[in-house]
């Protein structure tokens, strides 16, 4: 019989854990590192959704939920963290079901996929990641035919569908027929836009009167919940299908849900195969959610709430502006109105303070995300560590 495993030095050498230190840039030694992990967990980023972690931090934290939960591992997302993070997910968008899946590409493929029952075209938005950032697969793959809807904007309305639907039916002399539409919410390439609850409801009241199936690209649909104040649970009761990312915030380094109706849910593990995603073990990207999915919707009220107090001290110091992003989620604009040096500005921030910023655009505003990060200093920390870091870096 195996020897058990008993304490935290002991599961590091019998497991791959134990080559972290090999992986460490020439030089630094895991001591070296250990040195500086108290200062990480203190580190700020305003640069993302959710906390970057380190290789090292991401082993730790996967350590302390092995030692916790001892029946983690999964043999081809079957059993372990996998199952009970799907069992997780179907409760939480009162889905019927829930898989998972290696990734959100092969998520929203697959769900438009099955929801189109053969029919060629998906009705999407312009800005949205699965038109733009997606690598054509839509079309390449699945042999389906993108229609892109709202040019440069993050939300279309039902009057932009219906015109499209019309234009489309009436200029094709061989109909191949609508598969489906889909939404993304909130939308990255709009900055964070959150689309507008009553136009989904009407958009999903139109195509289930029609018989159009409705796919949710909600990869960071947990940001618009705590930035609209509408749950997940009813965004997600519009939609047939939603898609949950799990590493924009929920801590993981991969990994996608799938969630939705017994009879979608159960074609995906086939599908899942065919195209290549059916990975041996899964339970090191599930395992991390599902040890925050139970906090996560409170942490995001804090960030936010914080956040928002946060804003009113930087809007009131004399020297920064910050605004909110219209109908927006985690995404602010930023300007500092004193002459700075962006290099030394951004440089003394990280250096010193541990808090990492993101480097203006051309018209000189600096994208600023709120995430749990935030929730790590206090907001006068933050207040003097901008005033200090400003003060070094005049012009």
């Amino acid at each position: 019989m195996a020897k058990k495993i008993k304490g935290r030095r002991d599961f590091l050498k019998t497991s791959s854990l134990a080559t972290i230190p090999f992986l460490l840039p020439s030089g630094l030694s895991a001591s070296a590192e250990l040195a500086g992990y108290a200062k990480k967990e203190e580190s700020i980023n305003f640069v993302t959704d959710g906390a970057m972690t380190s290789p090292l931090e991401y082993a730790r934290e996967l350590q302390a939920i092995a030692e916790k939960y001892p029946d983690t591992p999964d043999t081809y997302a079957k059993g372990g963290a996998v199952s009970r993070l799907e069992a997780e997910f179907a409760k939480l968008t009162g889905k019927q079901k829930a898989i998972f899946m290696p990734s959100g590409t092969m998520a929203n493929n697959l769900a438009l996929r099955v929801l189109s029952e053969g029919k060629s075209k998906i009705f999407v938005q312009e800005t949205s990641h699965l038109y733009r950032d997606e690598a054509d697969a839509a079309q390449t793959v699945h042999s389906k035919r993108l229609v892109p809807l709202a040019p440069g904007k993050g939300e279309f309305s039902l009057a932009d569908l219906k015109e499209s639907i019309a234009y489309h039916q009436k200029g094709e002399v061989f109909q191949s027929g609508i598969g489906a539409v889909s939404i993304e919410n909130p939308v990255r390439r709009a900055d964070g836009q959150v689309f507008s609850l009553e136009e989904i409801k009407k958009i999903s009241g139109y195509c289930r009167e029609n018989g159009i199936k409705l796919h949710l690209d909600g990869a960071r649909l947990h940001l618009a919940s705590a930035y609209s104040g509408v749950p997940i649970r009813e965004y997600a009761s519009y939609f047939d299908t939603v898609y949950i990312s799990l590493y924009k915030y929920l801590g993981s380094k991969g990994g996608a849900i799938l969630a939705g109706d017994a009879a979608v849910i159960d074609q995906m593990p086939h599908l899942i195969k065919i195209y290549g995603g059916n990975i041996y073990q899964n339970w090191p990207y599930a395992a991390v959610a599902l040890d925050k999915i139970g906090n996560i919707e409170s942490l995001l009220q804090k960030s936010r709430a914080k956040g928002d107090q946060l804003m009113a001290l930087m809007n009131a110091s004399g020297n920064m502006k910050i605004s909110p992003i219209p109908s927006g989620s985690n995404i602010f604009n930023l300007q500092i109105t004193a002459p700075v040096n962006y290099d030394k500005f951004t440089g003394y921030l990280k250096e010193k303070e541990q808090i990492q910023l993101r480097m203006p655009d051309s018209q000189g505003v600096i994208k600023f995300f709120v995430n749990e990060t935030i929730l790590k200093r206090s907001n006068e920390f933050i207040m003097g560590a901008l005033k200090k870091a400003i003060g070094s870096a005049l012009a």
